[in-house]
C-alpha cells in the first residue's frame, strides 16, 4: 500500500511513499487532531492513503496574496 501526497489547492500529485516502510509516528501524522485528520487524510477501499498538503507554488501564492485564502478554491 502507498501513501500519496497531493496539493490541497491545485490538486497536483506530489509523490508517493511505501506505507509499509514508515509509521504514522515517523511521518508526523500522530500530532494531528481528529478534525485535522479528517480534513487532511483520506483512506480508500484499497487501503491507499491520500494526504492533502500545500505545494511550494501554492504556498508562495498564498503568502504573497493572503486574500486568496478567503476563497473556497483559490488556486484551481
Amino acid at each position: 500500500m502507498a501513501i500519496h501526497y497531493v496539493c490541497r489547492h491545485c490538486r497536483t500529485f506530489l509523490g508517493s511513499i511505501d506505507r509499509s516502510k514508515f509509521t504514522e509516528m515517523q511521518l508526523g501524522l500522530q500530532v494531528l487532531t481528529p478534525a485535522e485528520r479528517r480534513d487532511i487524510i483520506a483512506y480508500d477501499s484499497d487501503g491507499e492513503i491520500t494526504v492533502k498538503v500545500t505545494c511550494g507554488y501554492c504556498k508562495e501564492a498564498l503568502e504573497n496574496n493572503p486574500e486568496l485564502s478567503l476563497l473556497a478554491s483559490p488556486l484551481q
